[in-house]
């Protein structure tokens, strides 16, 4: 098979849904992380449009007015209409799943230069009518005389539209256990004893590395400003998220969010609601010749994806890794960086414990050896998703992104990208330098 590697890659700032980015709509956010990586290459859209094989984009919010939204992207983003996009949708990993999907084609053979990332408004995800409401715009639209569209306006149903679906919460829901993603964290909590300070400890931990980050200008290389429309006047050049005033004090007052009674779980040791994109290319050698010469960010070496029990999806990223290594060859300590995105302090402390955990591997990998231990300072060493926040259809790339470009800025060799999976699941990625 021929080897894929990550070219260019840049991302929109991320900001807290309902915030900065509110009013932008997640195929703009989507145009302006690919617009930005045709620009930063140096190579006009004419000479992207002619080698271009497809566009792949992760989302999960499904626009109505943007149905097939990596379509809409490419469109937007001044490539021509011969090149042909799909959007793909994998929950938390969408956009780690369109990387597989580019990686798979150009190890075929099935192209050269693939464009592939995620975008998510989850600001603009909608309020929906419940049975009864639209029954009765249903009924309206069939009333053919005055009379008889005053008679359905008599039973209009006033209390079912005041008590809208919200379609963020039920996408955050796993339908097999009627249970929050929170509420998978709590079991979490519970079963590896993760006390609520560990977990603020995390969190302001998450806090801390980004707010350095971003002083160091760590992020500079994978964020693109943007200038919010329609008046332009609030230009964006990092993250939102990331509090320098973050405090131990400050997280110790916020009360447990979804078990308010026994948990442990709080806005803040749990990932914001983002909005944001990310856009990658991954390339064969001979796309790296018709990107005239560009210099890959890394080479991917291999990636996967596992099930799990639903009610404890945060342990994906062990299920993955597991899968993803036993194909590589690797061990998890042959990787200088690793990013495990952070839905939940903890999901990530409860990962931490599975790895070196051989009860739990002799429980779940049929005694194979537990895999062991990660260094602190190999993990998420910019911060995580805790202080950047988490735009679900976008992070799978995003994490990926600066993995590959912490790994080239130490000068290391390996690095891995992980994740949990809403409903059940864990995602992989593996790189290395080249």
């Amino acid at each position: 098979m021929k080897t894929a590697y990550l070219a260019y890659g840049t991302r929109s700032p991320f900001a807290k849904a309902g915030t900065d980015l509110k009013t932008v709509h997640a195929a703009e956010l989507g145009r302006h992380a690919l617009a930005e990586l045709i620009a930063r290459s140096n190579l006009s859209h004419e000479h992207w449009g002619k080698i271009v094989d497809e566009v792949i984009i992760g989302n999960t919010g499904t626009p109505a007015d943007a149905a097939n939204i990596s379509r809409v992207i490419a469109l937007r983003a001044g490539l021509p209409e011969n090149v042909s996009a799909y959007t793909v949708h994998r929950n938390c990993a969408s956009a780690m799943e369109a990387m597989a999907q580019a990686t798979l084609k150009v190890q075929a053979g099935q192209g050269d230069v693939f464009i592939a990332g995620g975008a998510e408004s989850m600001s603009q995800m909608p309020l929906m009518y419940n049975n009864k409401a639209t029954s009765f715009f249903d009924k309206l639209s069939r009333a053919r005389s005055l009379a008889d569209r005053l008679k359905v306006l008599k039973d209009i149903p006033l209390k079912d539209f005041l008590k809208p679906r919200i379609a963020i919460m039920e996408g955050l829901t796993d339908p097999f256990y009627d249970i929050n993603m929170g509420e998978t964290a709590e079991i979490i909590a519970k079963e590896f004893g993760i006390k609520r300070n560990e977990q603020d400890e995390f969190a302001l931990w998450s806090h801390q590395k980004a707010v350095k980050a971003q002083e160091a200008g760590h992020y500079a290389n994978e964020i693109a400003p943007y200038s919010v429309p329609p008046k332009f006047e609030n230009t964006l050049t990092n993250d939102s998220g990331p509090r320098a005033n973050q405090s131990m004090e400050a997280l110790a007052k916020l009360r447990p969010f979804f078990d308010k009674k026994f948990g442990s779980i709080t806005a803040g040791n749990s990932c914001p609601i983002t909005d944001g994109a990310c856009m990658v290319s991954i390339v064969s050698e001979e796309g790296l010749a018709k990107l005239e010469g560009a210099k890959a960010i890394a080479k991917i070496t291999g990636y996967a994806f596992a099930g799990l029990d639903p009610r404890r999806m945060g342990l994906g990223p062990v299920f993955a890794t597991k899968k993803l290594l036993d194909q590589t060859g690797e061990k998890l300590q042959d990787f200088d960086v690793i990013e495990i995105n952070e839905a939940f302090s903890a999901q990530v402390i409860g990962c931490l414990r599975a790895f070196e955990s051989q009860k739990f591997f002799d429980e779940h990998f049929n005694g194979d050896k537990a895999m062991g231990a990660i260094a602190p300072e190999r993990l998420n060493p910019n911060g995580g998703a805790i202080a950047i926040g988490h735009p679900v259809g976008a992070t799978g790339a995003r994490i990926a992104l600066t993995a590959a470009l912490e790994m080239n800025r130490l000068g290391a060799k390996k690095a891995l990208a992980t994740m949990c999976i809403g409903g059940g699941q864990g995602g992989s990625i593996s790189l290395e330098a080249v």
